[in-house]
């Protein structure tokens, strides 16, 4: 079972395409935008935070971290995931990404959708709608035919 935000979900091996529950997605945005509050976004002014859950109920938190090289900055997501590696998960169920209050659903950029589909093609994407409520989308509907690890292995 997973504790997150006082509610116990869970734990469904291997990751399907069954929806999150909606308790979930809402404690996941809000691990989202604790993660935004240490964002690094001093030329932007666009904070993000991501919350990345593991397959094994562990969350871990990412902000972007911008640069004075702009093509250096990275996003929530891409720390998020750094960080999960560093520290041994390589399975990953869901993330969260939460932008600006106000702003558009902030969904991942293609780059991110890249390095997280690496890990888990079919791991769930939770953004806020434009009325704050939870959206959730599996990362596969938002990057089709990806490619990964699976198109290394056809070449040999």
């Amino acid at each position: 079972m997973l504790l997150l935000g006082g509610h116990e979900y869970p734990i469904v091996r291997p990751m399907v395409a069954e929806a999150l529950p909606e308790e979930l997605q809402r404690a996941l945005l809000t691990e989202a935008e604790a993660a935004r509050a240490h964002a690094y976004a001093p030329y932007s002014r666009f904070a993000v935070g991501a919350a990345l859950l593991t397959a094994d109920g562990r969350m871990v938190r990412g902000a972007n971290v911008e640069n004075a090289s702009y093509g250096l900055t990275i996003c929530a997501e891409r720390v998020a995931v750094a960080a999960a590696v560093a520290q041994g998960e390589r399975s990953f169920r869901a993330v969260a990404v939460v932008g600006p209050a106000g702003a558009n659903p902030c969904w991942p950029c293609g780059a991110c959708r890249q390095v997280l589909a690496e890990f888990a093609s079919t791991l769930w994407v939770v953004v806020r709608d434009a009325g704050g409520h939870p959206c959730a989308r599996r990362l596969d509907e938002l990057l089709p035919e990806a490619f990964g690890p699976h198109a290394l292995a056809e070449a040999r």
